[in-house]
């Protein structure tokens, strides 16, 4: 499997802050209040890879990978590469999202009320969203075999 690419990410985030920012700018008036909360949801999930991470790197450090009692199996550490390589495309894309709706907000912030409480909300989601792909590409690079070169190119 070949490591996640920084630009496919940051396109993914472009494209969702834009296709975002034009939807909010139509619709802003009929969406709800968004709440501070609304994007925490991604720190329990950036959390939980963040100590995956550190778990699974310190296993493939002391070589306790196999089936044995204290190892990390094989198919566990693809397992965590596979959930690593979709939470950084989601995050990638809640972050794009969050600029978005902030891209619209911010200018009217100190015109209208409701930007400026919906603008605590998305920055919470923004940071959520960066959270998890900084999480997500920490978990990746874990996952690498100590034998692995991190800039090899592939045949």
């Amino acid at each position: 499997m070949k490591p996640t690419r920084v630009w496919d990410l940051i396109g993914l985030a472009v494209i969702a802050a834009v296709a975002t920012w034009l939807l909010v700018r139509t619709f802003y008036g009929s969406l709800p209040p968004i709440p501070v909360y609304a994007g925490a949801s991604l720190y329990p999930v950036a959390l939980v890879e963040t100590i995956l991470a550190f778990v699974i790197r310190s296993r493939v450090d002391r070589r306790q990978i196999g089936s044995g009692p204290r190892q990390i199996h094989p198919i566990t550490a693809a397992r965590a590469l596979a959930l690593a390589k979709a939470s950084a495309l989601v995050g990638a894309a809640a972050t794009g999202v969050w600029i978005g709706f902030l891209l619209h907000v911010m200018p009217m912030v100190s015109t209208v009320r409701a930007a400026a409480s919906d603008r605590a909300g998305a920055i919470v989601g923004l940071v959520a969203g960066a959270a998890l792909v900084g999480a997500a590409l920490w978990l990746e690079h874990c996952c690498r075999t100590p034998d692995d070169s991190p800039d090899e190119p592939t045949p």
